[in-house]
């Protein structure tokens, strides 16, 4: 039984007259949109009245995905299970296609190109992963190592895709969402703790190598308390980060870029190089601080008006926000969002099945996770990694995703909430 079962017995179902209101208008729909309308105004502000503004096509996009997810609320998930693996397999030569024809920018060969019309795989990868991992989740319970196996496989094929285009971002999507959906579906915590403590280990591979001294140790010790093969998997755990730190070097010399290499280390101390690596940080900080606690006003921002900060209208828009909307407006913002979040966990407790649940803790903790480190990102508590901010950083493909991860929402609780009453 999967851990989302003992909070629908606590929190119920909603009542039936909320279930008469429609959903055309529900707060999973009409959040979203606001959030679209609130950035195209920033990226008008960004961009000016240039032709190049992007503000109303993402103004568009916005309209066409809010009346996409409503109409796919209608579908039930059950009959979409049987174009899963076809979707999840399209979407991997997708992003196989990208290493013969994907379009480059800024370093990273991301897109591809169809006429005036580009694509960009790794966004729709996001959901193909959640969708095709909670079918393989659904079909069994983790209870040993040979259980993980499958999982794992959905998760590395497009992860290392990804990875080496590279879209360092999108990479720790896929390992959040991949965690959080073990989790849910009653993986033992220490599993994957062990697998999330990877990146520690790399980490200290790269800063503080003698430490892994006592570190993989504790990583034994995890192994060892949560398997009836105790020494057995103590051993593979072990083995599994001692490989981690023999190929992380690898990876950092060979599978980054050198301005990833930058963002990773420069966030620490952006003055380091203020003109190179650590410029859209320092920006940042400095439009958002200038906003102080009402804002400039919309398209009001000096440094936003004039294009302090390179591609702002995209990674950086919550800098934009800071500027023109303050901490009033930042804050408003991130409760808009967390209201979101909640609506989509609660909805995850509700679902009447384990797959319809893992979909929505899946979308949810790919939203969260997103949410979190572009803010972090933005006020330099974290570094840049590329990673947008749903339904307000420009990105067509991005957008429409994200309204259609939306629309799954929807019809799982447009059917629980009928099954029940």
């Amino acid at each position: 039984m999967f851990r989302r079962i003992s909070l629908i017995n606590s929190r119920g179902f909603l009542q039936k007259k909320d279930f008469n209101r429609g959903y055309l208008f529900s707060p999973l729909l009409i959040i979203p949109l606001f959030l679209v309308m609130i950035s195209g105004l920033l990226i008008k502000s960004i961009q000016g009245d240039f032709l190049e503004s992007n503000y109303l096509g993402h103004i568009l996009t916005g309209f066409l995905g809010y009346f996409l997810a409503f109409f796919i609320s209608y579908i039930p998930l059950e009959r979409l299970k049987m174009y899963l693996v076809p979707f999840y397999l399209c979407t991997l030569i997708s992003l196989l296609l990208i290493y013969f024809f994907g379009i480059s920018v800024s370093g990273a060969q991301r897109w591809l190109n169809f006429g005036s019309f580009s694509f960009q795989p790794s966004e729709v990868a996001k959901l193909s992963t959640v969708l095709t991992l909670a079918l393989v989740l659904d079909k069994k319970i983790i209870l040993t190592i040979r259980d993980l196996v499958l999982p794992l496989l959905v998760v590395v094929i497009p992860w290392l895709l990804i990875f080496f285009q590279p879209d360092l971002g999108t990479s720790l999507v896929l390992l959040v969402l991949t965690g959080v959906m073990l989790y849910w579906s009653q993986m033992p915590i220490e599993w994957i703790l062990i697998l999330v403590f990877c990146i520690i280990t790399a980490a200290l591979n790269l800063t503080l190598p003698t430490l892994l001294i006592f570190w993989i140790p504790v990583i034994g010790y995890l192994a060892y308390r949560s398997s009836k093969k105790k020494i057995i998997f103590s051993a593979l755990a072990i083995s599994l980060h001692l490989l981690v730190a023999k190929f992380t070097p690898i990876l950092w010399q060979y599978g980054l870029k050198e301005y990833q290499k930058d963002r990773l280390v420069l966030f620490l101390d952006p003055n380091r190089d203020p003109l190179g690596g650590g410029y859209h940080l320092i920006q940042s900080q400095i439009a958002i601080g200038s906003g102080g606690l009402f804002g400039n006003g919309l398209l009001q921002g000096k440094l936003t008006n004039l294009q302090f900060i390179p591609e702002q209208h995209t990674d950086f828009i919550f800098s934009a926000l800071g500027e023109e909307l303050g901490f009033v407006g930042c804050m408003v913002v991130l409760f808009l969002f967390f209201f979101l979040i909640k609506k989509l966990i609660n909805t995850a407790t509700i679902a009447r099945t384990n797959f319809e649940s893992l979909i929505v803790i899946g979308i949810a903790s790919t939203f969260l996770f997103q949410i979190i480190i572009n803010l972090f990102m933005t006020i330099g508590l974290g570094p840049v990694t590329g990673i947008p901010l749903p339904f307000m950083s420009y990105g067509r493909t991005s957008l429409v995703t994200n309204f259609v991860s939306i629309g799954f929402v929807l019809s799982i609780l447009k059917r629980s909430r009928s099954l029940r009453n």
